[in-house]
């Protein structure tokens, strides 16, 4: 099965995450706008493609489906990469675990962008230095405190007791943090996490993906961005 995956060019943002899950999974696929250009996502959005209607990319083609949303895209590529367990539980443990990562990742987007999408963080900036503030000494401890404790129920080693998309998912927003949020992520008592991470990056397919041109370099087109002053 060969798929197409559609993100914007530039960034790593949210096909980071999809991206990660194909390259473990050794998949076939065509990361599109890296090819054709932006304009290859525009016919999709605006509804002159077969399929289900995306919101926003990324979205995955997969035949004749189109799927967006990161967490439904995981979903519909871990039972047929051997990316999340059998049963039923786990996968709805698994879904569930994703869509906390979502939340997270949205809150992130926040620090940066915390008035208005339309506008530059230039013209939000007081605004988002007490919003990165908060989220520095409230909701990173939270959110990692609460995947810590998953890899601790899950065993220490992995949420779901084996490796998992979620597991991918995990190192992506540690290594976003530390690229956009050094001396917080420092901070954390979180030694299951960084254990985790570590382990990913040294899974064979995911270590030839981080030191190919695949890898986007973390930048400030991204969601993990990377403001001095929103880290003090």
């Amino acid at each position: 099965m060969s798929y197409q995956l559609y993100y914007w060019t530039g960034l790593q943002g949210r096909g980071e995450f999809v991206r990660l899950c194909l390259e473990d999974a050794g998949a076939e696929y065509a990361d599109v706008a890296r090819i054709e250009g932006d304009d290859a996502i525009m016919p999709f959005l605006s509804g002159d493609r077969e399929g289900a209607l995306p919101f926003a990319p990324p979205f995955l083609k997969s035949g004749r489906l189109v799927i967006a949303q990161v967490a439904n895209i995981l979903q519909y590529l871990g039972p047929r990469h051997g990316l999340v367990p059998e049963g039923e539980s786990k996968r709805l443990h698994a879904h569930q675990l994703e869509l906390t990562v979502t939340d997270f990742v949205a809150e992130v987007h926040d620090t940066h962008h915390p008035v208005s999408n339309e506008l530059y963080y230039e013209d939000q900036r007081d605004e988002a230095k007490k919003r990165a503030k908060d989220f520095r000494e409230h909701r990173i401890p939270k959110f990692l405190g609460y995947f810590e404790k998953s890899l601790e129920r899950g065993g220490g080693r992995f949420p779901l007791r084996e490796h998992s998309y979620v597991d991918l998912s995990l190192f992506q927003i540690m290594a976003g943090l530390e690229y956009a949020f050094p001396k917080a992520l420092a901070k954390q008592k979180v030694p299951l996490l960084r254990d985790l991470a570590k382990r990913v990056a040294d899974r064979p397919n995911i270590a030839a993906y981080l030191a190919s041109e695949r890898r986007v370099p973390f930048n400030t087109n991204g969601i993990f961005r990377h403001y001095p002053e929103l880290d003090d």
